[in-house]
């Protein structure tokens, strides 16, 4: 895989925010992707399949070890944040903060035997916070590949950065998510994931170039703020979780889908209806990522369309991810979702994109109808709501620097 290069002139403006922040000069440079979901919508966390992709959107950072005990990450446009490393527990006060990723980061790695210690980091991000490319994600990523580089000679690998940036949301963050963000992040490109086993998923790369379909990539910025969302998204594995308690199983992959289908009577007394059609949702959901990867590999990009809208309604249908419950003035990606059926005119493909709630629409839009159609989305949910993307071969990586 070809080097990320980082460029004279980012080099110099992450130098001079880095002067700016801890005085001194920065030493290293790292950069995490953020990811696109294209397929396998709410599967990771019932270790069902996915199918998602890192984007040219990223997290970078200009590092330097300062020889202390405490981390120090400076993002621009938001306050100084400090991690001590003498207390590597989950603390009450930090639930949904930025200092608990950190910190659960780093206490995973010392759980693995890495002698983690302080480093200085200032950080520039392109995957903006609520924009469904997973910025939290990113910046786990970041923060794992930094701490692996600095004090733990590379040991780790990339898909077990995915899983201790996973660790620290579940754990220190406070949401219950599943690994598809971090792994799709952490690795890097197109790729597959069966997350079946849990401790060691199967990934493989899906060698596909979208820019070769006549079709673009969009990711479409709803507007919609979903930081008061997280019991909606909580609420999707915990009632599924109940749903499988009713089997003695865990997740809903260990559930024969007939055997499921029989009990529903039985299920509708113990459990609420929508935990029953989120169900149907992962068993058809699990069935199409393979199909659709396989449509890929074959070039069959018109089967790949068909399933991916098949998702989309799924998602809506059965899932119920695209409006949360009572609300009746904003339904933001209700509205994406019916600007991209009107302005696609029947063609391309498009979907709920990641967690949804809000967050962006997935679309796949025809070359000849990008302009027209980025015109009619910005202009009904602001300028620069569309947003056209590609896959980056890279995960999260060291970057070196142009010569």
């Amino acid at each position: 895989m070809a080097a990320l290069i980082l460029s004279v002139n980012d080099k110099n403006r992450l130098d001079a925010g880095f002067a700016a922040a801890f005085d001194g000069a920065a030493e290293r440079y790292f950069s995490a992707p953020g990811r696109t979901e294209v397929s396998g919508n709410h599967t990771d966390h019932q270790r069902g399949r996915v199918l998602a992709g890192a984007v040219n959107l990223d997290t970078v950072a200009a590092v330097r070890a300062n020889g202390t005990n405490v981390i120090r990450v400076q993002s621009k446009g938001y306050p100084l944040c400090q991690v001590r490393l003498d207390a590597l527990e989950p603390v009450a006060d930090e639930i949904n903060s930025t200092p608990a990723l950190i910190r659960g980061v780093a206490a995973r790695f010392a759980q693995l035997g890495c002698k983690v210690e302080g480093f200085d980091a200032y950080c520039e991000s392109t995957v903006l916070p609520g924009s469904g490319l997973s910025s939290s994600a990113a910046f786990e990523v970041l923060i794992g590949t930094i701490i692996n580089h600095l004090f733990f000679d590379g040991q780790v690998s990339q898909p077990e950065i995915a899983q201790i940036g996973q660790y620290a949301e579940n754990v220190f963050f406070g949401k219950p998510c599943g690994l598809m963000d971090q792994t799709a992040s952490a690795v890097g490109g197109l790729v597959t994931i069966d997350f079946a086993d849990k401790e060691h998923p199967d990934i493989r790369p899906v060698h596909f170039d979208f820019s070769t379909t006549g079709h673009a990539l969009c990711i479409i910025d709803s507007r919609a703020d979903h930081a008061d969302l997280t019991d909606e998204y909580a609420a999707i594995p915990g009632e599924l979780k109940a749903l499988c308690a009713f089997f003695g199983k865990e997740v809903i992959t260990e559930i024969p889908e007939e055997e499921f289908y029989a009990a529903i009577p039985a299920l509708r007394e113990k459990c609420p209806d929508r935990a029953i059609m989120r169900a149907i949702h992962e068993y058809n959901e699990n069935r199409r990522v393979p199909q659709q990867v396989a449509c890929l590999e074959k070039g069959d990009f018109d089967g790949f369309l068909r399933l991916a809208k098949e998702s989309g309604y799924s998602s809506w249908m059965y899932l119920q991810n695209v409006v949360p419950a009572g609300y009746v003035k904003q339904q933001a990606m209700a509205v994406a979702l019916g600007l991209c059926e009107h302005y696609l005119q029947g063609r391309g493909a498009y979907r709920v994109h990641g967690g949804g709630f809000a967050g962006t629409v997935q679309a796949f839009v025809p070359f000849d109808l990008l302009e027209s159609f980025r015109a009619g989305i910005d202009a009904a949910l602001g300028e620069g709501a569309c947003h056209v993307l590609s896959i980056r071969p890279q995960g999260g990586v060291e970057m070196e620097v142009e010569a």
